[in-house]
């Protein structure tokens, strides 16, 4: 009965506009036409603009149709639509849809971007905090009960007295956090039968311990934002497209990367002797489970320069340190040798590993003398040469089209003994005083200790005059700052 209802009703709202509008498992089908007309005759409309290639977009149409089934079976006025991005041109460059997935929430004609997950709980979770109070009104046990049933996170605050500071410390916490539901039982009765006392704050959920309680004695929005966050995830994150956002989003910028195999068992070996050790430390660091199965995965262990037979292995990344890495000193992975490695980085005694290749015999026979972070200083930082640095990525687009340019470069500076011509591959060579975030990035290191980045046209005769002129018109920049040109390439992946 419930589908034919739906039914009914996507029939109606199709007839609505004089055309029907094509939905696929609920979720409206957008053209150019007919989006105007969507978007004005609802109040709520979230967006997704899509290209069929996409891979990240193959993974959220599953749960982007669960999230609009769900709404619809509720009677919901929010509606989901997807654009086909590479057919409504005119409409993505609209509103600057930049890659795939972009999606956008329009709110009584306005539109705001969506900054949730990609799950469906998490979808419906943002979209209600945004059309409705920041909590819901709980009135009953019964009602406490289907909430929880409903959702795999609900906070629940137990505030007889709302105007009280502890209360609005709660409301304004559910007004800033968007992917989750919060509820407030302001009913003396309903919070005796639901065992909890007058100012509790407890959060419920479908995974680990199902009920945890807010058991600090201060409270403020920072505070409790940040329990939530930590609360509302497992333990030990699997590491996937559809957690990445709640990983690198999240609040806490200490990772703990688990490198592991589910094919060769590791997840049933280590996961449950190690979440003792997380669970520890999950307030300051969160810990991270890594299939290096996955083909998409591959990328990630480029970036911290392992191979497959280091696996298993852990690894910690902090995110606010310009994504340093750290390795233990021990290869043993186990609750102790984790544990160690923690402390050791909180207590200041790690220091960052930084990758780098082996010097090749054969490094300076070519114009294009190659650098890795072994010679990097010796070269570069000599004081009566002029070096131009080329940092680039092996799988960059730019960095390839500049290869044949880069090499007559050299040759045209070859025989000039206070000139150098250099390249370095930055994913494989990390620089403690040198941090590189978009391919290719040039810079020339003068002899007067001056560093000015490369940011004209890519042409032999534009770089060979920069090389000659010392780099006028740039502006010198510390040896550590890091270019975010648009015209460059950036690392694909987050990690």
């Amino acid at each position: 009965m419930r589908a034919v209802l739906l039914t009914v009703a996507i029939a109606l709202l199709g007839s609505a506009y004089g055309d029907e509008i094509p939905t696929e498992d609920n979720v409206l089908v957008l053209s150019k036409p007919l989006f105007d007309s969507v978007i004005s005759s609802n109040d709520y409309v979230l967006v997704e603009f899509y290209a069929p290639w996409c891979g990240h977009c193959k993974s959220l149409a599953p749960e982007y149709a669960k999230a609009a089934t769900k709404l619809a079976e509720e009677d919901s006025p929010i509606k989901l639509a997807k654009v086909d991005a590479t057919q409504e041109q005119d409409l993505a460059e609209y509103y600057k849809v930049k890659g795939y997935p972009t999606l956008i929430f329009f709110k009584k004609g306005s539109s705001i971007d969506y900054t949730g997950g990609r799950q469906a709980d998490d979808i419906i979770a943002w979209l209600k905090k945004k059309t409705g109070p920041p909590a819901v009104e709980v009135a009953s046990a019964e009602q406490a009960k289907e909430l929880t049933v409903a959702n795999l996170v609900v906070v629940f605050g137990f505030f007889p007295d709302q105007s009280s500071e502890r209360a609005l410390a709660f409301l304004n916490t559910a007004g800033v956090v968007d992917d989750q539901i919060f509820a407030i039982v302001s009913d003396e009765k309903v919070i005796e039968e639901m065992e909890a006392k007058a100012g509790d704050i407890v959060l419920y959920k479908k995974f680990e311990d199902p009920q945890v309680k807010y058991d600090a004695e201060e409270l403020n929005e920072d505070l409790l934002k940040n329990w939530v966050f930590m609360q509302s995830m497992p333990t030990i994150v699997e590491f996937s497209h559809e957690t990445a956002s709640k990983i690198f989003g999240g609040q806490i910028k200490y990772h703990l990367l688990l490198f592991l195999s589910k094919k060769d068992g590791h997840f049933e070996k280590y996961i449950d002797e190690l979440k003792p050790v997380a669970k520890n430390y999950r307030d300051k660091i969160m810990t991270v489970s890594i299939d290096t199965d996955e083909d998409d995965h591959q990328r990630i262990l480029e970036f911290f320069g392992m191979k497959k037979d280091e696996v298993p292995s852990v690894r910690l990344i902090a995110l606010e340190q310009d994504m340093a890495k750290y390795k233990p000193a021990a290869d043993e992975l186990n609750a102790n040798t984790v544990e160690e490695f923690v402390q050791s980085f909180f207590a200041g005694t790690l220091k960052q590993h930084l990758l780098s290749e082996s010097l090749p015999a054969d490094w300076a026979d070519k114009p294009v003398k190659v650098l890795v972070a072994s010679n990097f200083d010796e070269v570069v930082f000599d004081n009566e040469k002029t070096v131009l640095v080329e940092f680039y990525a092996p799988w960059c687009g730019h960095c390839k089209q500049l290869v044949p340019i880069y090499d007559k470069l050299g040759e045209h500076f070859e025989k000039d003994s206070d000139i150098v011509i250099a390249k370095i591959d930055a994913t494989a060579n990390e620089l403690e005083h040198t941090k590189i975030t978009s391919f290719p990035t040039i810079k020339l290191y003068t002899k007067d200790n001056q560093v000015r980045e490369y940011n004209g046209e890519r042409t032999l005769s534009a770089l060979t005059k920069f090389v000659e002129t010392g780099g006028e018109g740039a502006e010198p920049v510390p040896v550590d700052e890091e270019s975010d040109s648009d015209d460059h390439e950036q690392p694909r992946d987050e990690l």
